[in-house]
């Protein structure tokens, strides 16, 4: 399996344009050091929670959307090599002005844990953030295989779980905060892609009515601290730079 690089930001949505162009400009040097692929997707239906949301986490200001990107590596020595590579490296492209807030966008290293389907450009994307105890994987990975069958069923084309390896602290956000991890929590970055945003509120309408009166299963995560949101890619590398 392969590596990924998660991040979250908010920018401002009169920035979006600026934001693609530097997502553009920035591509070409994690190519060359061995990125497979680089997704950026902006907020289409990202709603506030009642504990933890996207707009908390990245301290979002009123006119900023949430971003959920990643990049793709062929392992973790790749990925850690091309971040080393950052510091003093001679070969930086020109990038446009910083487009949005870097103080409050936070990253991590994940390794995926459950890869179901094949992720498209274009798809819609369902992005999730959450923590789970360490001593949970397993059964956390058991849980995530269980509703395999039924996310297909309802239309999806690729299910991505990916656990944290090498995420760092932050001085003003990070992961954990986000997620009010406790001590012995992991934090996950986590999506599923639709073929559109019209197959994704539908599935989520007939998940709903199916679960309606149902038992809930006993979960290996507090779902209260989980927050999730629906984007739109503006950037994927593996569709050509669109």
């Amino acid at each position: 399996m392969t590596y990924i690089s998660g991040f979250v930001a908010a920018v401002p949505q009169s920035n979006r344009d600026a934001f693609i162009a530097h997502a553009k400009a920035g591509w070409p040097w994690f190519e060359k050091r061995g990125a497979l692929r680089m997704v950026e997707c902006l907020g289409t239906d990202v709603k506030h929670g009642k504990q933890t949301d996207f707009y908390r986490a990245t301290q979002a200001k009123d006119d900023e959307v949430p971003l959920f990107s990643w990049i793709e590596w062929p392992d973790k020595e790749t990925c850690d090599a091309a971040w080393a590579s950052m510091e003093g490296g001679d070969d930086l492209p020109e990038m446009p002005e910083m487009p949005f807030d870097g103080a409050r966008m936070f990253w991590g290293g994940f390794a995926p844990i459950v890869q179901v389907g094949e992720s498209r450009p274009g798809s819609y994307v369902q992005g999730f953030v959450l923590a789970a105890p360490e001593d949970r994987k397993q059964a956390y990975i058991d849980m995530a295989n269980s509703a395999t069958e039924m996310f297909a069923r309802m239309g999806a084309t690729c299910q991505m779980e990916c656990w944290g390896v090498d995420v760092p602290h932050g001085k003003q956000t990070d992961f954990y905060r986000a997620t009010q991890a406790e001590d012995g929590e992991v934090p996950l970055f986590s999506w599923i892609e639709w073929p559109d945003r019209e197959t994704c509120d539908e599935a989520s309408r007939k998940m709903e009515a199916e679960m309606a009166g149902m038992d809930m299963p006993d979960m290996p995560f507090d779902g209260m601290r989980m927050f999730w949101g629906g984007f739109t890619p503006v950037f994927d590398s593996k569709a050509g730079g669109r």
